[in-house]
């Protein structure tokens, strides 16, 4: 796929018309990476901003025992940096990002971006709205964190990212929520007795979404 057709791949960029696109595609390169590559580490600084395409990444930190924290997965046609200021001409992360699924990351120059879209009122809404999701994921982490006990933890992961549970392991599913395997699987049993979810080969289906929300909502 051209760079030209990633663009228009990505629904951030369909706002743009022909001419926004091929200006846009002058200053952006393209490169597919493979699972267990990371793409950047914590606070490192990149004078590129990246999407990713196609493929699945997850953003972590490392506590100071090297314990792996997990954050968050971003999905395709998504923002993969992080950016906590508009005006600076560098970004820097604020975690790790790895590659899960075999992926393609189109790179923008920051920069010219900045001076050719941005500064000219072009594409700031979907800017910002990448912005306000990644803000969203973390408010989700410290609710995740220091909030909920594990039958909210393993309610909302259920309810917000179901096919991403059906696709881990149980054990998986434990790491990321900070739980122990045994205590996920006795509240995906008391989730089945009450009739919200199903577990069929291993799979889980919701069967009642409201009585799911409102474990994590009250």
């Amino acid at each position: 796929m051209s760079i030209k057709e990633t663009i228009e791949s990505i629904e951030f960029f369909s706002s743009l018309n022909k001419e926004q696109i091929e200006l846009l595609s002058s200053f952006c390169t393209q490169n597919s990476f493979s699972e267990n590559y990371i793409v950047h580490y914590e606070k490192q600084a990149s004078e590129n901003i990246l999407f990713l395409s196609s493929g699945l990444a997850k953003a972590y930190k490392i506590d100071k025992h090297d314990n792996e924290i997990f954050l968050y997965y971003i999905y395709k046609n998504s923002l993969l940096s992080e950016v906590s200021e508009i005006s600076t001409a560098a970004l820097y992360s604020f975690s790790n990002i790895e590659i899960v699924e075999d992926a393609n990351i189109l790179s923008i120059n920051y920069k010219k971006f900045t001076e050719h879209f941005l500064n000219k009122n072009l594409l700031c809404l979907e800017f910002a709205s990448e912005v306000i999701k990644r803000s969203q994921q973390l408010q989700t982490l410290v609710n995740r964190e220091f909030i909920f006990d594990s039958v909210a933890k393993v309610a909302m992961m259920i309810s917000s990212d179901l096919d991403m549970f059906n696709k881990l392991k149980r054990h998986e599913s434990s790491l990321i929520l900070h739980i122990q395997p045994a205590t996920l699987s006795r509240v995906l049993t008391r989730l089945k007795r009450n009739s919200i979810i199903d577990i069929i080969q291993g799979r889980v289906s919701i069967l009642d979404e409201m009585a799911l929300k409102a474990i994590f909502e009250e």
